[in-house]
């Protein structure tokens, strides 16, 4: 659990209070002069030698004042995401979601990006769904919005939203929105899985096409008359003095009697 901010300063206060107190019992000849010398000089090189733990400490204090994130929060900090287990002075834990415990800087939370994904009640997902060439745009998002209509997670308010985003090479892709409620990563996952499981079977039982990756390879003079031809040809290699002669004028002059 977070430490609160107000017991942290007193103790620290109280601590501090403590150690001057006893450096006067133990060395009666210790004046208030010579101590804060002392002092003063030992603090440039503690400071130096313990940056990293104080600059920790005043993150990890601004965490807790300015709560841009709280335990239970699912966020997400460079290569890390999971569960804020904790926020300590020192450090955050974080629980992945492979059940390990990652440990981060308070430095490294407060100064860098992070995304929490729990902010807020709603969440937008999308997925990508790929249809034919010679399929009806407009038919297909009817389909897919009237099946998300059907899918329980999904919340009417705001609606779901189709949108055309690619003419890819083999397929136009579909991007499907819609919000759930709660964000949380277990009901990202499982809404992904029920959105694409109910679409495939009702795309394709409207006769929708859900196009694989093809190719179609040709040679040159398969494709035109003057394919082939390196004078005439549109593209291709550049034009020479002797062109080996296309193959459908080869297959012409040897059906020619």
């Amino acid at each position: 659990m977070a430490w609160p901010l107000e017991p942290i300063l007193t103790r620290f206060q109280t601590l501090a209070l403590g150690v001057l107190v006893a450096l006067t019992v133990v060395l009666p000849t210790l004046t208030a002069a010579s101590l804060f010398g002392a002092l003063g000089v030992s603090g440039v090189a503690i400071g130096f030698a313990f940056k990293d733990i104080f600059q920790n400490l005043l993150a990890g204090l601004l965490i807790l004042i300015t709560r841009p994130f709280r335990i239970g929060d699912q966020i997400v900090s460079g290569e890390h995401e999971g569960t804020v287990e904790d926020i300590q002075v020192r450090a955050t834990l974080l629980h992945t979601y492979d059940n390990r415990r990652v440990v981060i800087p308070n430095s490294e939370l407060y100064t860098n990006w992070v995304i929490v994904n729990t902010a807020y009640n709603w969440r937008r997902l999308a997925v990508t769904v790929g249809i034919g060439y010679g399929d009806d745009s407009a038919q297909a998002k009817r389909i897919i919005l009237d099946t998300l209509a059907g899918v329980e997670e999904i919340r009417s308010d705001p609606a779901p939203a189709v949108l055309v985003r690619e003419l890819a090479d083999f397929s136009v892709n579909l991007e499907v929105r819609y919000w759930i409620d709660p964000p949380i990563r277990r009901e990202v996952v499982e809404s992904q899985d029920r959105v694409l499981e109910a679409l495939k079977p009702a795309l394709i039982a409207a006769g929708i096409d859900l196009p694989l990756p093809t190719q179609q390879v040709l040679f040159h003079d398969q494709t035109e008359e003057t394919d082939g031809d390196r004078i005439r040809q549109r593209e291709g290699w550049p034009a020479r003095a002797e062109n080996p002669r296309s193959r459908a004028a080869l297959t012409q002059r040897s059906e020619t009697p």
